[in-house]
């Protein structure tokens, strides 16, 4: 391969007034010493945010102009603002990124120097270690990446980071999936194609607080976990079929005891727990079934993933 090859750096943005600036001039100081055979364009997307965050990213694309900038009309979430920034990419190679410098810009240069090499079509990131994140929600995270493993047919790696660089080839087959669902750590493993691992230690926010609670993490994993499995439908038929064959032995042991050792039928206790038991299996079930047919209602609806109010 040879040329200059364009490098699209694709940075969702929600409430990142204290980063943009940081991470502007991490990324440019990095990329500097491949100038000759690199050029760098940089793809905000502004997701809606109530601080400073436009008037940073208009005050950057003043005095750069390789800054480019969409600000969405209102917040759409991170999937909304990712799949904006891969739309407007123009780079022969793309790269995903956290504006709040998580994602260490000193992988950069060897994740470009992976694609130009041919080999691949994509370089992933993971982190390796958890240090100064809350222990439960490490606990939690290592099961969900242990359960996408086991529930579906996605190479997601535990620890992995949506921070990326993907050539020309692997963004079109993403963009060919058109889902208002999106999971973006299991469509870039769904898409296959040639993935090359980087790992990387932890690194804290360089400003501001994350967005992202424990309750928007748990729902953002079960929404990961009904996109790419059907197994929980699976698993709901096979708890029904154990609670109705659990139930019939129940009514035989019962008239067993009744007709052939005269033993009187338990009462109210029994009832009760039966009862209880039951309805909530039902309820499980259906709250399972509620799940896929949410997503289909928001699916048929094609409504557009997000709107854009202003661009540069």
């Amino acid at each position: 391969m040879s040329g200059k090859r364009l490098l699209s750096v694709v940075v969702p943005c929600y409430n990142e007034e204290l980063c943009v600036e940081a991470f502007h001039a991490a990324v440019s100081a990095v990329m500097a010493p491949l100038a000759e055979r690199v050029e760098v364009e940089f793809r905000f997307v502004d997701d809606g945010s109530r601080d400073g965050t436009l008037a940073k990213l208009r005050e950057l694309r003043g005095r750069d102009g390789r800054v480019h900038y969409l600000s969405l009309s209102r917040n759409f979430g991170k999937e909304a603002a990712l799949l904006a920034g891969l739309e407007s990419a123009r780079g022969d190679y793309v790269v995903v990124m956290d504006a709040d410098l998580q994602d260490p810009p000193g992988c950069l240069p060897t994740m470009f120097e992976a694609l130009e090499s041919g080999g691949y079509d994509c370089v992933a990131t993971r982190r390796s270690t958890r240090a100064g994140e809350a222990w439960l929600r490490s606990v939690f995270a290592r099961l969900f990446y242990w359960l996408m493993r086991r529930l579906t047919r996605v190479d997601l790696m535990d620890g992995a980071r949506d921070f990326r660089m993907m050539n020309r080839a692997f963004l079109r087959s993403l963009l060919s999936l058109t889902e208002v669902n999106r999971f973006s750590k299991g469509l870039f493993g769904w898409v296959g194609y040639r993935v090359k691992w980087l790992s990387f230690e932890n690194v804290e926010r360089s400003g501001g607080t994350t967005k992202w609670s424990f309750w928007g993490l748990s729902r953002y994993a079960l929404d990961g976990i009904v996109a790419f499995s059907t197994v929980p439908l699976h698993l709901s038929f096979l708890a029904g079929t154990l609670a109705c064959l659990l139930a019939a032995a129940l009514c035989v042991k019962t008239l067993i005891q009744t007709i052939f050792f005269n033993e009187p039928v338990q009462g109210y206790t029994t009832l009760l727990v039966s009862i209880t038991f039951f309805s909530g299996v039902q309820f499980l079930l259906t709250g399972v079934l509620g799940l896929y047919l949410s997503k289909i209602y928001l699916e048929v609806k094609r409504r557009p993933v997000y709107l854009v109010r202003e661009e540069a």
